[in-house]
């Protein structure tokens, strides 16, 4: 399915960002420094999407602020698979132990989104 993100409303695409993400309201909106209710009249149109709350969500998330204000363009500033390719290299320029290191920084990481997922 294509999405025509030019249709849609700015509080439309902020529920799209945080579908994306796969992340609760709950967890979106502490992320930004909203309330939960907030955030839900947000994505329902209740509520007008101030500047500060643009901010804050390309901020948190590396959303592009010209894709949530319009709907032009990519919606992140870059790509999985460009940050994939960052990560790559910068790895692989690691010492052996220091690879050891991230991976278990990884690890531990992944464990603590579940955790706060579950919530």
């Amino acid at each position: 399915m294509v999405v025509n993100w030019l249709k849609m409303t700015i509080n439309e695409r902020i529920r799209e960002v945080r579908c994306t993400l796969k992340l609760s309201q709950r967890a979106f909106a502490k992320a930004v420094y909203v309330s939960n209710g907030y955030l839900a009249d947000i994505e329902l149109g209740h509520n007008e999407v101030k500047d500060r709350l643009v901010h804050l969500i390309s901020s948190a998330f590396s959303v592009n602020k010209h894709w949530l204000l319009t709907g032009e363009g990519q919606m992140f500033n870059s790509t999985p698979e460009e940050k994939l390719e960052r990560v790559t290299a910068s790895f692989n320029e690691l010492y052996p132990q220091f690879q050891d290191f991230v991976l278990r920084q990884i690890d531990e990481l992944i464990e603590l989104q579940n955790v706060k997922r579950e919530k």
